[in-house]
């Protein structure tokens, strides 16, 4: 499968390229970023070509792959959608639910596959664990924290605009959900929305199966308490989301392989945009909350 990059920055350089150099099934055909530049440097690395026009890129390739900004990823995924591109998408799917939903809509009129890379769902020990909980059930309550120290230190991410306008929630809120919808069930809504300090949150979801969950996300823990963690109690008892020290890029070879299967007829991934809309209708639920709490 032929396939470009859509973004030139740390996240693309550090695990997109990689992955798309890497895999057997892909032949990574070249970037196109915002700044023609960074494409030239990011594509010389990688040994790939710089595209100055993102639509002459779209034209040459039968995939994309894109690390941008969410509301530059959903206008751009759209029209790679309906240039008949299949779509390896980053989390967050979009930055409003019209976006997602015109991303979704896109994807399905062109009949192309997609795939949104949350990167704990394609953990192999995560994934495990998120199946084997969900097949138990019966759960209780859950709590999630996913706590990021990104603008302090040397955070390869310190100067995102987008991570510093729209924070944990749309950043990390979007993993913690990853996890928690396919144990315990869609949410039925977001019940209580609190902000922290910085730009911590903590919200209550009440899921569809009964149980209810606690999120803190932040981006502006103190670097010592940066971490991710998720417990489930029920029934069964107490179990811990198990950690995982495998960087992106392994990771974004099994979302690659997902989109490969997807796109050769095989059934949608649990993680298509369909999936990423969902997220975003939550994260944007969640937002207009805390937007009455400030």
């Amino acid at each position: 499968m032929r396939i470009g990059l859509l973004g030139t920055g740390p996240w693309a350089d550090m695990a997109h390229a990689p992955a798309l150099r890497r895999h057997d099934g892909l032949d990574f055909v070249g970037v196109w970023g915002r700044r023609p530049d960074a494409a030239k440097e990011l594509a010389d690395r990688h040994g790939t070509r710089a595209y100055d026009d993102a639509d002459a890129l779209l034209a040459d390739v039968d995939a994309v792959a894109v690390a941008l900004p969410p509301a530059v990823q959903a206008e751009l995924a759209v029209r790679a959608a309906r240039a008949g591109c299949h779509l390896l998408l980053d989390k967050p799917l979009a930055a409003t639910v019209p976006q997602g939903r015109a991303v979704v809509e896109a994807a399905r009129a062109a009949g192309v596959a997609s795939v949104v890379f949350f990167t704990a769902r394609f953990q192999p020990g995560t994934e495990a664990w998120i199946t084997e909980q969900a097949a138990r059930g019966d759960w209780f309550t859950a709590r999630a924290q996913w706590l990021g120290a990104v603008f302090s230190g040397d955070s390869p991410f310190a100067d995102s605009p987008w991570r510093r306008e729209k924070g944990a929630l749309w950043d990390v809120g979007p993993h913690a959900l990853s996890v928690l919808l396919p144990v315990l069930g869609d949410a039925r809504g977001v019940t209580a929305a609190a902000p922290g300090p910085g730009d911590t949150v903590h919200l209550v979801l009440d899921h569809t199966g009964g149980a209810s969950s606690t999120l803190t996300l932040s981006l502006t823990a103190p670097p010592a308490a940066a971490g991710a963690a998720v417990e489930l109690r029920g029934r069964a008892g107490v179990t811990l989301l198990p950690e995982s020290t495998e960087g992106p890029v392994p990771a974004l070879l099994r979302a690659a392989d997902a989109l490969l299967s997807a796109a050769g007829g095989g059934h949608p991934h649990a993680c298509d945009a369909a999936f990423g809309l969902r997220v975003t209708e939550i994260l944007a639920e969640a937002e207009a909350l805390l937007s009455d709490r400030r």
